[in-house]
């Protein structure tokens, strides 16, 4: 089911921010649409972890818990991003021992491994 409440988000986000602010270069035009696009994430995650949880949000100590809820998520997803880039940098991305194979001048040089 289509969240009609994220599509209304986005559709008023881009008519302020179209209508209210001139744009002059292309950086704020940028800007502008990365703020659009973290609000919308933000929405997303938010209500996919209160829905996930069964978080209800009319009392204050159902708010609090979901704003501790969404604190610990987020931590854990940097966690996660902080542990792939390390892995990611870690790994041997070029061949240690690898030969080019001079061949004639029309076929482009090919590389061999060992």
């Amino acid at each position: 089911m289509v969240d009609w409440i994220l599509i209304a988000i986005v559709i008023v986000a881009v008519i302020v921010v179209s209508k209210f602010i001139h744009f002059k270069h292309l950086k704020h035009k940028l800007t502008a649409i990365l703020i659009i696009l973290l609000i919308v994430f933000a929405y997303v995650t938010f209500t996919t972890l209160v829905k996930a949880h069964s978080i209800d949000l009319k009392s204050a100590s159902g708010v609090y818990s979901a704003v501790k809820a969404y604190v610990a998520w987020f931590g854990l997803a940097f966690d996660n991003m902080k542990t792939l880039t390390g892995n990611v940098i870690k790994m041997d991305w070029f061949p240690s021992n690898y030969t080019q194979a001079s061949s004639s001048k029309s076929k482009p040089a090919e590389i061999e491994y060992a």
